[in-house]
């Protein structure tokens, strides 16, 4: 499956008075977000994965950015919300994705997941930059595996 931070957005991170049930507090796109976006879909779809179960963090970013990935319905996974500023939400975010992914089939469709950088970086121990990816492996015996990265596109 993918992990992937979403689309370029205009600086300098959420602002303070940000609330996802508030998109107009939030950062979205701009248009090389957009277009990294939409670039990111279109490499995605040369790669051989042309349909995929979408999920995305509830964060207008996130929801935007796996939307014009075009590789699929977009679903809504609290899971993927961030927690920057939240550090009591940390472990319950992470085990809650845990237990999403060790839910998938591992001979299922390819899934992609749209979050943000302080999700990935918790989870994979690994940075995250706006459009970039993980690739991971579900085995089932044990933490997925990372098998390579998706630079941005």
């Amino acid at each position: 499956w993918l992990l992937f931070s979403p689309a370029a957005a205009p600086p300098p991170g959420p602002p303070r008075n940000s609330a996802r049930a508030d998109g107009s507090t939030q950062r979205k796109p701009d248009a090389g977000g957009r277009a990294q976006a939409t670039r990111l879909g279109e490499r995605l779809a040369r790669a051989g994965i042309v349909k995929a179960k979408v999920y995305a963090s509830q964060w207008c970013r996130c929801l935007d950015t796996a939307r014009l990935l075009k590789r699929g319905p977009v679903v809504e996974l609290p899971a993927l919300n961030s927690f920057h500023g939240r550090p009591e939400d940390r472990e319950p975010k992470l085990a809650a994705l845990r237990r999403f992914l060790a839910e998938l089939p591992v001979d299922g469709p390819p899934t992609v997941l749209v979050t943000h950088q302080v999700t990935i970086s918790d989870f994979t121990g690994e940075g995250a930059v706006s459009g970039a990816g993980t690739v991971l492996q579900l085995d089932r015996s044990g933490p997925p595996r990372r098998i390579g990265s998706i630079r941005p596109a």
